[in-house]
């Protein structure tokens, strides 16, 4: 079982062509669906039948019952706080050629209680693993949440994933503290802009050695030029085949998906970075963040 903690949020993707028109009218297309970096890994690991728990919270609305059952029906097993009083959160994320920018507001996300956490991974075996998207750990409100799934995986002996989440929040918070908080753990995973942040300037391969003195292994992605992993044993680079892409969001977040189930049932290393890469063109091939329903 992998458990999964992080955001589970509503996406309102707007695909615009060509520049924002500031002030003024720009024609695009609307939808709304589940997107949270957590929620969107655990739904790519449910699609590639690997068994898979969300950890994450909710408000009490219409929204949060409906990305709950979304991702209900896709397989996932949730262990959802749902929070009186509080809003699910969303995201409008603008997606443009190759490039999105997400505006914000994790909502009931920022209340994830370090109970709720620490009860649900008290509850798993040994063999378990637990992937932490970052964003909790990136925000006071739901940091202790994020800190508490880090204490209670290394008591109950998890192994431990970290995915870095967002550039801007980790330039915030810092490198330092940052590395302090995930140290040790079994593997860091950072895109370019992440990897610039923890690791400062530099080659990827520069970089992954440089987070791999901090945590066991360290991946540094570098989109359509492929990505690049370091630990005890080595560096594997992996070059990957362009690819179009119809949407970037929710790239890396399958990545992770393909990668952690292969790393997880005794892959390689490059192999586990075959298998991320794998899901992660097939993210970009289509419409937002998710698989498509079964």
């Amino acid at each position: 079982m992998i458990y999964v903690a992080g955001d589970l949020v509503t996406d309102v993707l707007v695909e615009h062509d060509g520049d924002i028109r500031i002030g003024s009218d720009t024609d695009a297309a609307i939808r709304v669906a589940g997107g949270g970096q957590g929620a969107n890994t655990a739904a790519w690991l449910a699609s590639t039948g690997h068994e898979v728990t969300l950890i994450a919270a909710v408000g009490d609305d219409q929204a949060g019952r409906d990305r709950v059952a979304e991702l209900t029906a896709a397989g996932v097993h949730c262990a959802v706080q749902v929070l009186p009083g509080a809003t699910t959160g969303s995201v409008v994320v603008l997606t443009g050629p190759g490039e999105r920018t997400m505006i914000t507001d994790r909502g009931a996300s920022l209340r994830l209680d370090p109970g709720h956490v620490t009860a649900t991974l008290a509850a798993a075996a040994a063999t378990g693993h637990l992937h932490l998207s970052a964003y909790p750990l990136l925000h006071a409100g739901s940091r202790p949440a994020g800190l508490a799934a880090l204490t209670a995986a290394a008591r109950r002996g998890l192994s431990v994933s970290v995915d870095a989440a967002s550039a801007a929040p980790l330039r915030t918070v810092g490198a330092g503290i940052f590395l302090d908080w995930v140290r040790d753990t079994d593997l860091l995973l950072c895109n370019a802009d992440e990897a610039d942040v923890l690791a400062g300037p530099g080659s990827a391969a520069e970089q992954a050695v440089r987070l791999a003195a901090h945590v066991r292994n360290a991946v540094v992605k570098q989109g359509p030029a492929g990505a690049v992993w370091a630990g005890p044993d080595g560096v594997w680079p992996l070059a990957v085949e362009p690819v179009p892409v119809t949407d970037p969001t929710g790239a890396g977040d399958a990545f992770a998906a393909g990668l952690l189930r292969a790393w997880c049932s005794g892959a390689t290393p490059e192999e586990a970075l075959r298998a991320g890469a794998a899901l992660g063109a097939k993210a970009v091939s289509r419409v937002g963040a998710r698989p498509a329903p079964h």
